[in-house]
């Protein structure tokens, strides 16, 4: 697992080779990763946008963005927190992920970027 803090928000990402969903001999790796945010803040802030960064050994750079996380847009008081799960497939099985959410801070409607730490996805595809 990988954890960053940016103002008080804190993610962490767990990523996990899903070797059942996976066929290396047809260049098709599947990885999921769990990310928990937690509002270590004083502040209540919404998440409204994400930005990944994806890299494949196999293809160029790959940038995804859009609203919310998983169709979500969750609003996390001070000491809550919110894990939602996702996927990635990848043609090599070696990978990395980083990215950034875009939090409104609802005190004031100032907007916050929040590192989401790098994680590597790394297939085990020596297994029994």
């Amino acid at each position: 697992m990988v954890t960053a803090v940016t103002k008080g928000i804190q993610v962490s990402v767990e990523v996990t080779y899903q070797a059942e969903f996976s066929n290396p001999h047809q260049h098709h790796y599947v990885f999921t990763y769990k990310v928990t945010i937690a509002n270590k803040s004083k502040q209540t802030f919404q998440l409204l946008r994400r930005r990944w960064e994806i890299y494949d050994a196999a293809e160029a750079p790959k940038i995804v963005e859009g609203m919310g996380v998983v169709g979500q847009q969750p609003v996390l008081e001070p000491g809550e927190s919110h894990t939602y799960v996702s996927g990635c497939n990848l043609k090599s099985g070696l990978g990395k992920m980083k990215g950034v959410f875009t939090m409104e801070k609802l005190f004031d409607g100032k907007l916050i970027d929040v590192s989401i730490p790098e994680f590597q996805m790394i297939a085990n595809i020596f297994h029994n």
